[in-house]
């Protein structure tokens, strides 16, 4: 049944059904793998140099996921009011791309996801403010990094998404800014070791962004979302993952010749056959959602595989 709620027309069934397949879509778990990856890799590095404090951990931990529940709930009215996630086709829709749809599909009111991102991010800061006033001082600053670039992902006046801007935030964020963050709770400070394993993380993860804004090239085109994708056409952009693939992988190998890094994090390399069949795949299919999704679930994968390899390089270094 179509209803009229805060002004757009939705679909509706059993209301508190919706609301909690909603708040589902919004908090599943599986959607904060990359900043949980993050966080496992700056704990793991931590870890292999001292013991860790789990309390702060957990704390860390929760202000994490929540400010990742914040993002995707702020981020869903502000794609709905541009409408790009309204443009995307039933052929175009992904596991991995086109939006929680939480506000498409009529699941959430536009006054409950506002709750919900108002909720996230009130958590997130007061989690980050305890840090702040009972652990380390200094993590103030990257919570502000970490919190902006959330909310001004999809928020004006910044936009970043919206500007070709959001692939290179995602790889900074979580790459060096959360396992960074992760180092500097346990360990009180941040080394270049640190944020040097960082970065190849970051660049999978901002290329697992890239290639999920592939099927979302019409709709983002439509609706003047100028994402690398559009930027560069889905040609372009399929030779520039492949690049940024193979840099994060050449990256990984000289790891312990730019600092006191243990060999064993060359246990990352798993993570290659995975990021090479993803870059093959798009690469011959870069307009072909159906074929796109088995390269978005390898990309998954190679983020997962490299924090895990390298965490655990770590740890046995």
């Amino acid at each position: 049944m179509l209803v009229k709620s805060d002004g757009a027309l939705v679909r509706r069934g059993n209301t508190k059904t919706n609301l909690w397949r909603g708040v589902w879509a919004l908090a599943d778990p599986k959607i904060s793998l990359a900043s949980m990856a993050a966080l496992f890799l700056g704990t793991s590095a931590a870890a292999a140099v001292g013991g860790l404090h789990w309390s702060w951990l957990a704390v860390t931990l929760l202000g994490i996921y929540a400010a990742e529940v914040a993002k995707n709930a702020s981020g869903e009215i502000f794609d709905f009011d541009s409408g790009t996630d309204l443009a995307v086709s039933a052929s175009d829709r992904s596991p991995f791309s086109g939006g929680k749809r939480v506000l498409v599909d009529g699941l959430l009111s536009r006054t409950q996801t506002k709750r919900i991102a108002s909720a996230g991010y009130f958590t997130a800061i007061v989690s980050g403010l305890l840090i702040v006033a009972m652990r380390e001082p200094s993590v103030l600053w990257l919570g502000l990094i970490g919190i902006g670039g959330a909310f001004f992902y999809h928020a004006p006046p910044l936009k970043l998404s919206y500007r070709g801007l959001g692939e290179l935030t995602v790889a900074a964020c979580y790459g060096p800014l959360i396992c960074s963050g992760a180092y500097l709770v346990q360990r009180g400070s941040i080394t270049s070791e640190m944020i040097l394993v960082s970065i190849p993380l970051g660049l999978l993860i901002g290329n697992f962004l890239l290639i999920n804004e592939f099927p979302d090239y019409q709709a983002d085109k439509s609706a003047g979302k100028r994402t690398l994708v559009v930027r560069l056409g889905r040609t372009g952009a399929s030779r520039l993952y492949a690049l940024v693939a193979a840099a994060a992988m050449v990256l990984l190998v000289f790891l312990p010749f730019l600092g006191a890094i243990p060999t064993t994090v060359w246990l990352g390399l798993v993570a290659l056959p995975s990021a090479v069949f993803a870059s093959r795949r798009l690469s011959a299919y870069p307009a072909n959602t159906s074929r796109v999704v088995p390269a978005q679930a390898a990309s998954l994968v190679t983020f997962v595989l490299y924090a895990l390899g390298a965490g655990f390089g770590l740890l046995a270094g």
